[in-house]
């Protein structure tokens, strides 16, 4: 699969280790360097600011969907190469969907999670047949892919469904996963309504 665009989720905030901005500046250089479109949450605050920033600098294309509550609190990038403003959050996530690729997640929050989550489980309804990672810097998702790999185990996810997530601690190594990736189109409730 050729990656044209990417949506990267992360953090509206910096963190406590600054691998996570290290992490942010690699990933937002690296997409540009490589032709590929950045499209995240549109902030200029945060690890998202960064990703931003970063690839901005490379040269390279980048979109921004953030709703307009938030743009009413001035925290989004006025130097992006396309800024949408949309509603609502629910709106924000399906153009960020729509107009990627695949989907990255940082080091993040609650919302990063949500975020994740949300387009695991449309790959896994076959809404889309996009992949989805996890960059693990400095082991910050070591805890969710256990707990991950546990659900799987109590035979909650499937294994076909596991797949869809991949990991990697190094961009590089994320984004030929990512490339390698290939859906499998497993109904949700194979053999389980008759």
């Amino acid at each position: 699969m050729t990656l044209r665009s990417v949506c990267v989720y992360c953090a509206s905030s910096l963190g406590a280790d600054p691998r996570f901005a290290e992490a942010a500046r690699t990933v937002g250089t690296t997409l540009a360097r490589r032709g590929i479109r950045l499209v995240y949450g549109g902030g200029r605050v945060g690890l998202m600011g960064m990703v931003a920033d970063a690839a901005l600098a490379a040269g390279g294309e980048v979109v921004g969907v953030i709703p307009a509550f938030l743009q009413a609190r001035e925290v989004h990038h006025t130097g992006v190469t396309e800024l949408l403003v949309v509603e609502s959050m629910h709106a924000r996530k399906a153009a960020m969907a729509d107009r990627a690729d695949a989907f990255i997640a940082l080091p993040g929050g609650f919302g990063t999670f949500e975020e994740f989550f949300e387009v695991i489980t449309w790959t896994q309804l076959d809404l889309q047949r996009k992949p989805v990672g996890l960059l693990n810097v400095a082991g910050f998702y070591d805890g969710l892919l256990a707990f991950i790999d546990h659900a799987r185990a109590a035979r909650l996810v499937r294994e076909e469904h596991r797949a869809i997530v991949s990991s990697a601690d190094r961009i590089d190594e994320l984004l030929a996963a990512l490339e390698g990736w290939a859906p499998n189109p497993t109904p949700k409730w194979r053999g389980e309504l008759s």
